[in-house]
């Protein structure tokens, strides 16, 4: 990570890559945002890292992962508006919520419906 970024660039950059499915990717760039910058909403951004883990345990094979990232993404993105930082929260809840309940389900990752991830959108 470079540190001529600003924190809005590792913000777009992990929606970016979230949004192409590149998971742990995404994670990395809100895991540099989350510790290396002072942020008044630091628990916005854990929550999107453990969003992201979530959906990369699933392509990992590891259903307890994701169902456990999952737990903890959930309550802490529910603690902000339905549109923090322009975001689509609770979009992005009502799917993540979708998801976890597949993932309860289901025996095999192959089983996942990926049409329940969601698309991280910034509002204009």
């Amino acid at each position: 990570m470079t540190k001529n970024k600003t924190e809005e660039d590792y913000l777009l950059d992990g929606i970016d890559l979230f949004n192409s499915r590149k998971f742990y990717a995404a994670h990395d760039s809100w895991e540099y945002l989350w510790t290396e910058y002072p942020l008044k909403d630091s628990l916005f951004i854990q929550g999107l890292i453990q969003l992201s883990v979530a959906y990369f345990h699933i392509t990992n094979l590891n259903l307890t992962g994701s169902k456990n990232l999952f737990n903890k993404s959930l309550p802490k993105l529910k603690k902000f508006p339905s549109s923090h930082r322009n975001i689509n929260v609770e979009e992005i809840i009502i799917l993540a919520e979708k998801s976890l309940n597949k993932v309860i389900d289901i025996d095999k990752v192959n089983q996942f419906d990926w049409s329940l991830v969601p698309q991280i959108k910034l509002k204009k």
